[in-house]
């Protein structure tokens, strides 16, 4: 790509989507294989007044080997060391950046379960880390660069140079660098996600409930003091963020107990570098009581049977059909792209700052008031062309919130 498409984006991140101040330390996560524009978002950050940048590198050829090969026990541990960085960046204020690019199938030769268990070892010794950035305590943000390995999944009929090349130009319109001035576009499109935002957050709502013809029949129940975001966040002091580059999302929480029906996918799930593909969960009082797939059934297992939370729902989220992402027509096999092509749920713990107040709530309360705890938070796209969203009010009153894939409203 051009230096200038790539000097603007790296730009964008760190003045609107991580909106870094002055003096304040930007922590990235990142594949080595983007060193490259790592280096370039790290000049960026120094420019814009950062005090430090920490780069923590991830090299999942390497990972494979490891959880190929290294005794069991190694993958039920978290290094003290690790744990120390994550939670002295997070208690200092740090931004942090997440570089997220990986071979979708990468890990299909590993046992999940060594996979699930170390997941659950680094949610577990960095509970703390991830509730301030779920809290949005610290700015954060995820974005994505192509991989060599990643854009011949996407486009494997193309040659590794042009399918890097189609896979950077997708991105970059994804995010609206393609744009004149990209900043203004993203302006201009947080202004229409708040509007979509406002609408919902005005009518009450108490139920959603999801029909398509891939056999979605599912009741969410909304609870009460429920609050729907989208677009860019707010830390307590008052600090704006966009979370996720790209972004067409609006959200909120379900009650726990409150899901009632099945639902079935829309997309491949990347979990871990293994695609699950064509699955369905059933939920009786919020809990998943059945479950199956038609590839990956194992790695939705581990997801599922992570901890007691894992058995329900954290999030809802509203997507058009007719949306930028999935107009495009490209299946990315990547959840930061694809859950913006699609409405979809997650998996595991609920955002607490989709509750009024929340600031406001002690963590030990959140249970009482339905939302949900867990150590994952995985989401899975279920958005179709014939979805319909049928939305039940306060008062009792029946209104369409999607119709023929979009929104009624």
């Amino acid at each position: 790509m051009n230096r200038n498409s790539l000097e603007k984006y790296a730009q964008l991140i760190v003045k609107t989507g991580l909106n870094l101040q002055k003096n304040q330390t930007l922590v990235i996560s990142a594949p080595i294989e983007s060193a490259p524009f790592t280096r370039l978002v790290t000049e960026k950050a120094y420019q814009e007044g950062a005090r430090d940048v920490v780069i923590q590198w991830r090299d999942e050829l390497t990972s494979k080997i490891r959880y190929l090969h290294a005794p069991e026990e190694v993958f039920e541990e978290f290094p003290t060391w690790q744990k120390e960085f994550y939670l002295s960046y997070v208690h200092q204020g740090a931004a942090f950046l997440n570089i997220a690019a990986s071979d979708p199938e990468l890990m299909k030769d590993v046992n999940p379960e060594r996979l699930t268990k170390a997941q659950k070892a680094s949610n577990s010794a960095l509970k703390d880390y991830r509730h301030r950035l779920m809290s949005n305590q610290n700015t954060w943000c995820v974005v994505s660069i192509p991989t060599a390995a990643w854009s011949k999944k996407v486009f494997p009929h193309l040659s590794e140079e042009e399918s890097m090349e189609m896979l950077w130009d997708a991105i970059l319109k994804t995010v609206r660098v393609d744009a004149e001035n990209p900043v203004l576009a993203w302006e201009e499109h947080k202004r229409n996600l708040k509007t979509r935002m406002d609408i919902l957050n005005s009518l009450s709502l108490t139920t959603l409930r999801y029909t398509n013809s891939l056999g979605t029949d599912l009741q969410i129940k909304l609870p009460e003091n429920h609050y729907w975001l989208g677009g860019s966040e707010f830390t307590p002091d008052g600090i704006e963020f966009i979370a996720n580059m790209p972004t067409e999302e609006v959200f909120t929480l379900p009650h726990k107990t409150g899901v009632n029906g099945k639902v079935v996918s829309s997309m491949p799930l990347n979990y871990n570098g293994n695609l699950i593909e064509n699955f369905s969960l059933t939920f009786k009082d919020g809990k998943i009581i059945d479950y199956n797939a038609e590839k990956g059934r194992e790695t939705l297992k581990t997801i599922i049977e992570t901890d007691q939370g894992s058995h329900f729902l954290g999030e809802v989220a509203l997507v058009p059909y007719d949306s930028p992402i999935s107009n495009s027509k490209i299946l990315f096999y990547n959840t930061l792209f694809d859950e913006n092509a699609s409405c979809h749920l997650a998996i595991g713990k609920a955002y607490p700052v989709c509750m009024k107040n929340s600031e406001k709530i002690p963590p030990e309360e959140y249970g009482k008031l339905g939302m949900n705890e867990s150590l994952v938070h995985i989401d899975f796209m279920i958005g179709t062309r014939d979805l319909k969203i049928l939305g039940t009010t306060s008062d009792g009153s029946e209104i369409p919130i999607f119709k023929n894939g979009n929104f009624a409203l």
